[in-house]
């Protein structure tokens, strides 16, 4: 089994920041895809920000130049740096991990998710 750990969420006003932390443990042989989804209430879950295991990284547009996904391979950790944050960044954020947890099968894991709250 693989455990996922977040940490970092809260409340904060508008313009101020924000860093997420996840941290996997547990079974794992190589961890692939890295990331984080948000879910507002009444929308559907939507990708954040993903990095890849070679460093590459992506964001949707609408925090692109605010936010940052980074990962720290030794530590299974990944983070997401989250700036000059908005009230409609307001959502329960999931880390997501995509790994090898034996030789013949990869799967994906979600952590309970972190509230962040941003006020106007």
């Amino acid at each position: 089994q693989v455990q996922l750990v977040e940490s970092g969420g809260g409340l904060v006003q508008a313009g101020e920041s924000l860093r997420l932390s996840c941290a996997a443990s547990g079974r794992i042989m190589k961890i692939n895809t890295m990331g984080w989804y948000r879910q507002a209430p009444g929308k559907q879950r939507e990708l954040v920000c993903a990095i890849t295991s070679s460093g590459s990284t992506n964001c949707v547009d609408s925090v692109k130049g605010r936010f940052t996904v980074s990962r720290d391979n030794a530590k299974n950790t990944v983070a997401l740096q989250m700036n000059s944050l908005k009230p409609e960044d307001t959502a329960v954020y999931y880390c997501y991990v995509h790994l090898d947890d034996t030789w013949f099968s990869s799967n994906a894991y979600w952590g309970q998710g972190t509230q962040v709250t941003v006020s106007s």
